[in-house]
C-alpha cells in the first residue's frame, strides 16, 4: 500500500460458527472466544497486542467501549478506538489498523466484532432524523429501504427478478462447500428463491440475510512481524472509504453507491485493475447490494450484472472471478456487524490457500467490500499474498 509504511499484513483470523439463537451468553464472551482464536492463529499471545478496534455498543454500553473491552480482555493497548460503519465496520477496521501501525502508535492490532442472539433480542434507543423523514412514509427498516433501491435499479435498467435471484442461488450454492454456513445442506435454486415469501417487494426472503449469533476477529500487524507467524501473511495493498448519507431518503443516487469511489481508491492504491483481482468478497446483505457492487466496480455497465455473472461462470470457486466462496452473508448468515468481517476472513483463507473444498486455484488477490446503513457507508480493501 503506497501511502502506509511499514506495510501492514493480516497474520491471524478467528471465526465462530454462526448459530440462530444463543442463551445465557454475553457479547463480551463471544468477543473473547473469537479473539483467542485469532491470536492462536497468529501464533502470538495477548501481551503482544498493543492496538484494539471494536464495534459500537458492545453489550449494553454505548460509551467507553474500547476501555471496557480492554479491561475484560486484560489488555492495555497504546491505540484503541470504536469503528461505527455498520456492515462496513470490519473492513474499515483493517485499514485503520494499518494506518495506526504506520503512524507508529502500535505494532499489532486486534480487530474484533460479534454479537449474541439471546431471547429477547436486545434493543437500544434510536433517535435520529430517520424517524422524521423515512418511517412515516413506510421506510421503517433495512428491508424496505433496500427494496426501494432494488425497485429503482429494476426500473432504470429493466432487470428481471430472476437476475437478482441468481445471486441468492449462487450464495446458497457456495454455502454447500462450507460446513460452518447456516445454510449448509440447504441449497436453493432460482425457482426456490423466487418461491420464497415476499418480504418487501421485490425482495424475497432468500434474498435477505438471516441474522445469526457469531463473531469474527482479525490480527493486523507489521509485515515484518507477520513473517514470523505460522501462516502466509496477507498484505493490505489498498483501501478506500466513502460515506454519502444515512437514510435512503437522503441518498444522492439509488442505483450506484459510495462503494464506487471507495473501490476506485483501493484499486488505485494497489496499482491493480479490477480485472486483475482473483477473488471478489463482496458485502451481500441483499442481492441488490451484490448487483450494484459488480456494476460499481466496473466489471460491467449499469444493468448488466446478470450478463456478467453468466459470462463469469457464476459465483463458485471455479468461476473466472469467484464471489463469496464462504456462502456470503446470504448463505453463511449475518452475525450482526461481524457480517462484514466474514468477507475479510474468507479472503485471508483464500489467499493463504487453506479454504479447503472451496479453495480458488492460484488466489493471490482479493477485493473485499463493506457496506453500512442504506448503501451509504462504504469501505473497500485490496488484499494480496506476500511474495
Amino acid at each position: 500500500m503506497r501511502h502506509l509504511s511499514p506495510r501492514a499484513a493480516i497474520s491471524g483470523i478467528g471465526e465462530l460458527k454462526p448459530v440462530r439463537r444463543t442463551e445465557g451468553v454475553t457479547t463480551l464472551e463471544l468477543l473473547m472466544q473469537v479473539s483467542a482464536l485469532a491470536l492462536e492463529d497468529a501464533g502470538i499471545g495477548p501481551d503482544q497486542v498493543d492496538g484494539l478496534l471494536v464495534g459500537p455498543q458492545v453489550g449494553e454500553t454505548p460509551q467507553h467501549v474500547p476501555a471496557m473491552v480492554s479491561e475484560y480482555f486484560g489488555l492495555q493497548p497504546t491505540m484503541s478506538n470504536m469503528v461505527d460503519l455498520g456492515g462496513a465496520s470490519g473492513p474499515g477496521m483493517i485499514w485503520r489498523a494499518a494506518a495506526a501501525i504506520a503512524a507508529g502508535q502500535c505494532e499489532t492490532v486486534l480487530c474484533v466484532l460479534g454479537n449474541h442472539r439471546n431471547t429477547p433480542a436486545p434493543r437500544s434507543p434510536n433517535r435520529n432524523p430517520a424517524r422524521e423523514f423515512d418511517p412515516p412514509f413506510g421506510a421503517s427498516g433495512a428491508n424496505t429501504s433496500y427494496a426501494l433501491l432494488m425497485q429503482a435499479h429494476m426500473a432504470a435498467f429493466g432487470c428481471a427478478a430472476e437476475d437478482y435471484a441468481v445471486i441468492a442461488a449462487g450464495a446458497r450454492g457456495n454455502a454447500q462447500l462450507n460446513p460452518d454456513a447456516i445454510f449448509y445442506g440447504q441449497p436453493a435454486d432460482v425457482d426456490e428463491v423466487l418461491a420464497s415469501p415476499m418480504v418487501a417487494s421485490p425482495l424475497h426472503l432468500f434474498e435477505i440475510v438471516m441474522p445469526v449469533a457469531g463473531g469474527d476477529a482479525v490480527v493486523v500487524t507489521t509485515a515484518e512481524n507477520a513473517k514470523e507467524g505460522p501462516h502466509r501473511p496477507v498484505h493490505l495493498l489498498g483501501a478506500g472509504e466513502k460515506i454519502t448519507h444515512r437514510v435512503v431518503s437522503q441518498a444522492p443516487n439509488l442505483t450506484s453507491g459510495p462503494l464506487k469511489p471507495a473501490m476506485a481508491r483501493a484499486l488505485s492504491q494497489s496499482c491493480l485493475g479490477i480485472e486483475q483481482i482473483k477473488f471478489l468478497s463482496l458485502y451481500d446483505c441483499y442481492t441488490i447490494m451484490v448487483a450494484t457492487t459488480i456494476e460499481d466496480a466496473g466489471l460491467c455497465g449499469p444493468g448488466q450484472f446478470a450478463n456478467w455473472l453468466r459470462d463469469n461462470g457464476g459465483m463458485g470457486p471455479q468461476a473466472n472471478q469467484p464471489i463469496n466462496t464462504h456462502g456470503g452473508q446470504l448463505g453463511f448468515g449475518q452475525p450482526d456487524l461481524a457480517g462484514g468481517m466474514t468477507h475479510v476472513v474468507e479472503a485471508v483463507r483464500q489467499i493463504r490457500g487453506n479454504a479447503g473444498e472451496r479453495q480458488i486455484p492460484d488466489c493471490e488477490t482479493a477485493l473485499v467490500t463493506g457496506n453500512g446503513a442504506t448503501m451509504s457507508e462504504a469501505v473497500a480493501l485490496v488484499l494480496g499474498g506476500a511474495q
